[in-house]
């Protein structure tokens, strides 16, 4: 029985540090990775998908909001969160209103979209480490 108890305590405590190594990694890109260890792949993450992120905005990309009547925009809303914080920052400073005329509407877009899901695939790569799976 004392056995069953450390074991339940020790996965309680596994799973609250998958949380935070999954929050951290979603907040900042790469941080999961440099929190883990990995420096060279999580310094990496940060500067490709942060320059890719402004990248995007610099192309006159925009930032959907998250309209749930509009299912496209809902799913590009989530995508463009999932970049984290640069997110946030950016809509807080006004940034990512698109500009439809630009003709770089469409390219800015898509980089930001795909900015976000990428760091998305970089929180399931720290989730894997922490589970021992990589």
């Amino acid at each position: 029985l004392r056995r069953m108890r450390a074991t339940t305590a020790d996965r309680e405590q596994s799973a609250i540090y998958t949380y935070l190594i999954c929050l951290a990694a979603w907040a900042i890109p790469g941080a999961g990775h440099l929190l883990l260890g990995r420096i060279q792949k999580g310094v990496t993450f940060l500067v490709a998908l942060t320059l890719m992120f402004l990248c995007g905005l610099w192309l006159e990309g925009r930032l959907f909001p998250l309209e749930i009547r509009q299912p496209l925009v809902a799913l590009a809303a989530l995508a463009d969160i999932g970049i984290g914080l640069p997110f946030f920052i950016a809509r807080g400073a006004g940034g990512g209103a698109g500009r439809v005329v630009a003709l770089t509407y469409g390219y800015g877009n898509a980089v930001l979209i795909v900015s976000g899901l990428l760091n998305m695939l970089g929180v399931l790569g720290a989730v894997d480490i922490t589970q021992g799976r990589k």
